[in-house]
């Protein structure tokens, strides 16, 4: 099992979520955040005030998945969430060494 964290721009969010749904993830957790990479933010100007933004708003997503989807579900963040712009984020993988579904008691996969 692997744990993806998906780090995407906010107005992407709808449509990864939908790419996910139609891949078979069934849950995920949504999280707002802030950070940057390597553009290290950006500057605005603001009624005649320029400003740096060293923090962007993100989103983070979140899912567990077995091992035999983990490509698809890679493959489904990725495209959908590409923009081809600066910023576009990136996708962590983790292992998963066991999960546990807290009201039935399931572990594993079965508990995905």
């Amino acid at each position: 099992m692997k744990m993806i964290a998906a780090v995407i721009k906010p107005f992407k969010l709808d449509d990864v979520k939908k790419a996910l749904a139609d891949a078979g993830v069934h849950g995920m957790t949504v999280t707002e955040v802030k950070g940057f990479g390597r553009q290290k933010g950006h500057v605005e100007l603001y009624r005649g005030t320029t400003y740096e933004v060293n923090f962007l708003p993100k989103i983070k997503i979140e899912v567990a998945v077995p091992d035999e989807k983990i490509e698809e579900i890679i493959k489904a963040i990725s495209e959908t969430a590409r923009t081809g712009e600066i910023g576009d984020g990136k996708i962590f993988i983790y292992s998963l060494d066991d999960v546990l579904r807290i009201r039935t008691g399931e572990r594993g996969k079965e508990a995905i």
